[in-house]
């Protein structure tokens, strides 16, 4: 029996700012329906791996790339795909919560139902994905508050289920629970549980045990350079790589 095909193909990425040369030709690929963490040192190139996959890294003035990331198999830029849709299936969720703090709960999660002109019933849609988000039971009474009546984990989790509303089929986090206390970045680890089972998720993590709990695949990154990637027990446990190991158990970061 042969192998899905990824959901995600990289190959040959080189990313720069300017004079910068921030990742030296990548190649991997993320499986569909899967949990890939990207762990390595700060600076390392991980968010701006992350940023090239729905084409956010070339909003920066000075970016550009080289080389080839295909999602099912579509060249993600080629003439005839549009950024905007691309990122409405690659969605993405930052580090640090940014709900938008002039709409109300509700309006916040229907935002994108309304910038990309999406019909349905968006009561319904918005209730779904706050309990995608594991946030429906805290906040179904509240639905016109300012999200900033909300918790740090309860603002991350709502940015989820905006990202959820548009109906992406990638998930892109970069360190979501990174500015989170250790029972709201429960929550997020639970939930990225749950979602992989509709979502294909990429996080970028600093935290060595939230890699190994939440993950399926790990990629190492050091210095610009993709140094080993595979299944996460391996990773952590027998690594390939003298970098690798140094890494995981600690002798630098």
């Amino acid at each position: 029996m042969s192998a899905a095909p990824p959901k995600i193909a990289v190959e040959g990425l080189q990313a720069y700012f300017r004079s910068s040369h921030v990742l030296h030709s990548v190649t991997t690929t993320i499986p569909a329906l899967s949990v890939t963490a990207i762990i390595g040192p700060s600076g390392c190139g991980k968010s701006t791996f992350l940023r090239c996959l729905n084409r956010m890294h070339e909003l920066t003035p000075g970016a550009r790339i080289e080389g080839t990331i295909r999602l099912d198999g579509q060249d993600v830029h080629g003439r005839d795909v549009d950024p905007v849709s691309l990122r409405r299936r690659v969605g993405m969720v930052f580090q640090r919560p940014n709900p938008f703090p002039t709409m109300s709960i509700f309006d916040n999660v229907a935002s994108g139902l309304r910038l990309n002109g999406m019909g349905g019933d968006h009561e319904v849609i918005v209730e779904r994905c706050l309990r995608q988000a594991a946030l429906w039971d805290e906040v179904k009474d509240r639905l016109k508050a300012s999200p900033l009546s909300l918790s740090g984990g309860q603002q991350q989790r709502l940015c989820i289920a905006r990202a959820l509303a548009v109906e992406p089929e990638v998930l892109l986090m970069d360190e979501p629970a990174s500015a989170l206390d250790p029972i709201a970045t429960a929550k997020i680890e639970d939930l990225i549980h749950e979602l992989k089972a509709s979502y294909t998720i990429a996080i970028v993590t600093h935290n060595m045990q939230q890699a190994a709990r939440v993950s399926d695949q790990t990629a190492f990154f050091y210095m610009g350079d993709l140094i080993e990637v595979g299944p996460t027990e391996q990773i952590f446990t027998n690594p390939r790589e003298q970098r690798t190991e140094d890494y995981v158990t600690g002798k630098f970061g």
